[in-house]
């Protein structure tokens, strides 16, 4: 059970909401590339709505500018989120106080002011000025291993509470991690062991399978017996293994079929070449035909197994996760400062 309130426990009524997204989303040349952050945020902002919010003001960051910088504004974001609600979204690009009328504002992107990433209380406290907040919800699940201002400072400073989606993805893996449907199978792709040694380590002890893809298995020291590596690769012409094999795939595959539970974290293959996207593709369809609770985690293979749904909407997935580095570090037990900032519900 989620132990943080929640919209849900919190009167929202005629009250201006201050609602902390995650809209850090691909932009090229001005358009959205995947919207799948935006789309995932609007049970919340439509919640706050129908429950009467005075005015909902989101704010969200975009990329690593060093500065105002044109190309990381959240403009772009702003219009796709108005024609996803079918209603005006009202952008302000200054620091000044924002107008009363709107039911929806957008911030521009917190990180052109360094204080955003220093946690600095000065800047939440300007951006409840500047609003005129009177409560706080986080909703940005991808950010909450962070202690940035709109992460930590924000919530010693107004009423706060965790957003639907927030609430969502972290039930979903804790559940699944504490009481998981056996037999559980964990897929870890990626290149680097030492990146994904924890999560080996973990899944060696927790999982009654864990299956390597990508270049993991060429380096890896194979200590646990439940652990498998890839038998067999595809080579790209400069001799280098750019995808596992089909015998690997297939066993992979096979794996799934009996599994009741599934997590992957990084694809098999070098994805972006479609050449190299072949196990990983043929993986994620069975995973989602199949009958089991899957988890998607990681921005590289929740991206892959979106953008499969778009051309087969059949394939259903019991989370596919927003955030990333926040579901590893969830799982693996860190601290998600984000997180336990909120306030824990009444007993």
């Amino acid at each position: 059970m989620f132990k943080k309130r929640t919209v849900r426990d919190i009167a929202v009524k005629n009250k201006v909401v201050l609602l902390r997204t995650d809209y850090n989303v691909p932009i090229q040349r001005g358009r959205i590339t995947d919207d799948y952050r935006v789309t995932a945020s609007l049970p919340t902002i439509e919640y706050l709505l129908e429950h009467g919010a005075k005015q909902v003001v989101i704010i969200s960051h975009l990329g690593r500018p060093t500065g105002k910088e044109r190309d990381f504004s959240l403009e772009p974001v702003a219009k796709r989120l108005e024609k996803l609600l079918r209603m005006p979204v009202y952008f302000q690009t200054s620091g000044k106080t924002i107008p009363s009328e709107p039911k929806i504002v957008m911030l521009e992107n917190l990180r052109f002011d360094k204080g955003e990433e220093a946690g600095s209380a000065s800047f939440a406290k300007k951006l409840i000025a500047q609003t005129k907040a009177e409560l706080f919800v986080q909703d940005a699940f991808g950010l909450v291993h962070r202690a940035h201002a709109s992460m930590v400072a924000i919530t010693k400073l107004l009423p706060s509470v965790a957003g639907l989606l927030l609430e969502k993805e972290v039930d979903s893996v804790t559940k699944t991690m504490a009481r998981p449907k056996r037999p559980l199978i964990a897929i870890i792709g990626g290149v680097k062991v030492e990146d994904k040694q924890p999560l080996i380590d973990l899944f060696a002890k927790t999982a009654d399978t864990v299956a390597l893809g990508g270049r993991l298995g060429i380096n890896f020291n194979n200590t646990a017996g439940n652990v498998i590596v890839p038998l067999d690769y595809v080579y790209g012409k400069d001799g280098e293994p750019y995808d596992i094999g089909a015998i690997s795939t297939a066993t992979i595959v096979d794996l799934v079929k009996q599994a009741k539970t599934v997590i992957w974290n990084g694809v098999v293959g070098k994805v972006e070449e479609r050449e190299f996207a072949e196990a990983s593709k043929v993986i994620a369809e069975e995973i989602g035909l199949s009958d089991v609770t899957s988890l998607i985690l990681g921005g590289d293979t929740s991206s892959f197994v979106l953008d499969l749904k778009t051309h087969d909407p059949e394939l259903e997935y019991t989370l596919v996760s927003t955030g990333g580095g926040s579901a590893l570090e969830l799982i693996l037990g860190k601290k998600l400062p984000g997180l336990d900032a909120l306030p824990n519900k009444a007993k």
